[in-house]
């Protein structure tokens, strides 16, 4: 079987590669493409949006792999050798099988075809596959955190 998408726009960002590696309230823009903007009509009153993106810059033996170990964690003091070896689909890192995005960010404002967002942190010319309303009904208040991420935020701090 083969799936092919078709991206909807183009991401805008600022942010170095570095930042970017960083969650954060960098501030962006997301371009869709004239041929998908009447898809936006209601998004305006929305305070979030998922967005979902193709990671079309990553190295291709990031492409695949079921385990690694969670590296954006070297950032808060933690040594390779600390970090636990873990599937891929417990953690958001990028290398995954199928190298698909996703972050929620803040909605400033929409002109247009362009929606202007903080929270970005995918690279600039990012192409966009989707984007879907944050809804109350998204929301988990009863929710349960593996062991391993428990440990890691005692041994560090939040994480």
């Amino acid at each position: 079987m083969t799936i092919q998408f078709t991206p909807i726009g183009i991401i805008h960002t600022i942010s170095t590669d570095a930042e970017v590696k960083v969650k954060g309230g960098r501030e962006g823009e997301l371009e869709i493409y004239s041929e998908f903007a009447e898809g936006l009509e209601g998004i305006d009153g929305y305070s979030h949006l998922f967005v979902l993106v193709y990671f079309d810059r990553l190295r291709p033996e990031q492409i695949g792999p079921l385990k690694v170990k969670p590296r954006g964690l070297l950032r808060r003091g933690f040594t390779l050798e600390e970090l636990p070896l873990l599937g891929v689909f417990a953690l958001d890192s990028p290398t995954r099988p199928n190298p698909i995005g996703l972050t929620l960010v803040r909605l400033l404002r929409r002109e247009g075809n362009r929606l202007f967002v903080q929270g970005l942190d995918f690279f600039d010319r990012t192409p966009i596959l989707d984007i879907k309303g944050y809804r109350p009904n998204y929301r988990a208040d009863d929710f349960t955190l593996p062991d391993w991420f428990r440990n890691l935020a005692d041994d560090k701090g939040h994480v």
